[in-house]
């Protein structure tokens, strides 16, 4: 249980640090919060949402299916934490 609390923790500042630094640029990084709307919000877009797919397969080794590539699961940054755990 401990391990995949620090797993999540990881994945969570691994994919906020992406945001921040490939859609966020300059943005302070206490402003990305686990539960602000990424794609429903605007801050997401259909390229960047790709982009943001091609990492986290890449560094966690995954493969996210069509139907998980969507709001539903890629929504906020604990949506995706939630999603990669289930992969790993």
């Amino acid at each position: 249980m401990q391990r995949l609390m620090e797993l999540k923790e990881e994945m969570g500042a691994t994919v906020k640090d992406f945001i921040l630094r490939e859609f966020l640029p300059g943005e302070a990084p206490e402003n990305l919060t686990d539960d602000i709307p990424l794609i429903s919000g605007g801050i997401l877009d259909s390229i960047a949402t790709l982009k943001l797919v091609m990492f986290v397969e890449e560094r966690y080794g995954i493969t996210l299916e069509a139907h998980e590539v969507d709001r539903e699961h890629l929504d906020t940054v604990h949506d995706i934490v939630e999603l990669l755990a289930s992969k790993k």
